[in-house]
């Protein structure tokens, strides 16, 4: 009797290690392959670094806001992005050429876009394009493309202008650091500050 009930032990034992090992062979596996999901589903990236987003003003970081004093209104990221290029936006209207609506564009799709390109940056809203049409090297006279180097200026090396890139796009200006750079936080608190105190922002900078 003593004899049968080691066995059926030993029996038991044995099916148990056994299943016990079986698993143990299959949770790596499922746990690479989770792994394997996961960074498949890492979001794309615009050529900035910036998350690109499916629409614009519905379940996304971009969102359509006003220019101020224009009339015009532009979507795009969000928070520190959105104080920035709106200051980009509003000069180039004060006091390179007044704009109208179909002069300014921001967040596009991505299909259209080339993905290697500064432009692809529309397509995380963290690009504008003013006058869409005219990106063509030479669009601007020198006059305007100095006020265009004080308006970047104003941006400390956040903003790039598209009229210094290789594939030249004097139309666009575009967030040229990564979304964990402190200095673009640094620009947009010093912008903000102008917009609170008077005689301080747009235009008073090229005055000076």
């Amino acid at each position: 009797m003593d004899h049968e009930i080691t066995r059926r032990t030993v029996v038991r034992t044995t099916a148990v290690i056994g299943a016990a090992a079986a698993v143990g062979s299959v949770l790596p596996a499922a746990s690479a392959s989770a792994a394997d999901g996961h960074k498949q589903k890492r979001p794309a990236t615009s050529a900035n670094g910036w998350t690109i987003q499916p629409n614009s003003d519905r379940d996304s970081q971009v969102w359509t806001r006003p220019v101020a004093g224009t009339g015009l209104s532009l979507p795009v990221w969000i928070g520190d992005v959105e104080m920035v290029l709106l200051h980009v936006a509003r000069r180039f209207h004060y006091e390179v050429q007044e704009i109208t609506k179909v002069d300014l564009a921001g967040w596009r799709p991505l299909k259209g876009l080339r993905r290697g390109l500064a432009e692809s940056n529309l397509a995380s809203g963290t690009a504008v394009q003013i006058r869409p049409g005219a990106g063509a090297k030479g669009s601007l006279f020198p006059l305007q493309v100095a006020t265009v180097r004080d308006i970047l200026a104003d941006c400390q090396g956040v903003v790039r202008w598209g009229g210094d890139d290789k594939a030249v796009d004097e139309s666009l200006f575009y967030i040229s650091v990564g979304p964990h750079d402190g200095r673009l936080a640094g620009v947009a608190a010093r912008i903000r500050g102008w917009d609170a105190t008077p005689g301080e922002g747009a235009g008073v900078i090229a005055v000076r």
